[in-house]
């Protein structure tokens, strides 16, 4: 069995005796796409940030390929690309030049680090800028950059956090497919978000963190099966009680002609209950089916929408 990516174990971290962390543990696989899905304050940034070493933890365990990100962090910080909130570079020089001295940072001389700048600027759509410096690009464009600066030295693992917070749909769509691309090419992506459809499109496997804490975690599948509210709702010409001991398999519950079934999974459950129906003579008028999204698990989780 291969090493995770990232293991965080019993990880906590106050402000002021306020809890930003209480005891989060996570695993996550080489090649994964995982998603920590919260509000803001949650605590998504204070884990990224110290996964990366931005923040010093208090308790608890954060290893990189199996290495602790405090003992051993040149090796851990050079396997991790990290596309922060914040930009956190010089603002009086042109892009390019900055992306230079990204990779000089992890030791890649200029001749080496070329080819790999110039993908990263075409590809993100920045070579037209590259001689700009970063107050003149646009609030998308300095999201691109931050991507690109996060990718320049190819890392194993690349860390996001909120990448399309406040952009328009057109680049969120662009920067999610890239990213599908890297999943695509073998890279380990971590990425905080508080959009429940960026999570479900994107991610293998999700955490729900609130307040601090890890409140579930599965494949948006698994989470949306075992807390949501899917079910099928079909309104019939005319109810009859030999439908009963047809429907005997099902849980559901029955209005006049209407009839809703709770299932876990309407689409592979529908042909079925269809089937049934039919086989007892009674006409269907109408169907509607209903499926749970990761936003009704959070409510369900925490009470509350995730915009709260």
């Amino acid at each position: 069995m291969s090493t995770p990516a990232i293991q965080i174990s019993g990880l906590k971290k106050s402000y002021d005796n306020v809890h930003a962390l209480n005891g989060v543990n996570i695993q996550i696989e080489q090649g994964q796409f995982f998603g920590l899905l919260g509000p803001n304050g949650a605590g998504k940034t204070t884990t990224i940030n110290i996964l990366t070493g931005l923040v010093r933890r208090d308790t608890g365990e954060t290893n990189i390929m199996g290495k602790d990100t405090v003992k051993d962090y040149r090796f851990t910080r050079s396997h991790v690309g990290i596309a922060a909130q914040e930009l956190s570079v010089d603002w009086f020089f042109p892009i390019e030049k900055l992306l230079y001295f990204q990779a000089g940072y992890y030791g890649i001389p200029a001749i080496k680090a070329k080819p790999q700048i110039d993908q990263l600027l075409d590809r993100m759509g920045l070579m037209e800028k590259k001689n700009s410096r970063l107050r003149q690009l646009s609030g998308g464009m300095k999201r691109r950059f931050q991507l690109a600066k996060a990718l320049v030295h190819d890392p194993n693992i690349i860390i996001l956090d909120e990448p399309t917070a406040g952009v328009d749909v057109e680049l969120r769509h662009d920067l999610w497919q890239y990213l599908r691309d890297l999943h695509s090419d073998g890279k380990t992506i971590l990425l905080t978000t508080h959009y429940i459809e960026e999570a479900e499109l994107l991610c293998e496997k999700v955490a729900i963190i609130d307040a601090g804490k890890i409140l579930k975690e599965g494949t948006p599948k698994e989470l949306t099966r075992e807390l949501g509210q899917s079910g099928i709702t079909i309104h019939l010409s005319g109810y009859d009680k030999k439908l009963i001991p047809c429907l005997s398999e099902y849980t559901y519950t029955q209005e006049k002609n209407r009839l809703h079934f709770s299932v876990d999974d309407p689409d592979s459950s529908l042909p079925n209950i269809i089937k049934q129906i039919s086989s007892c003579d009674i006409h269907i008028q109408s169907v509607e089916s209903s499926s749970s999204s990761l936003e009704d698990v959070f409510l369900h989780l925490t009470g509350k929408g995730i915009n709260q």
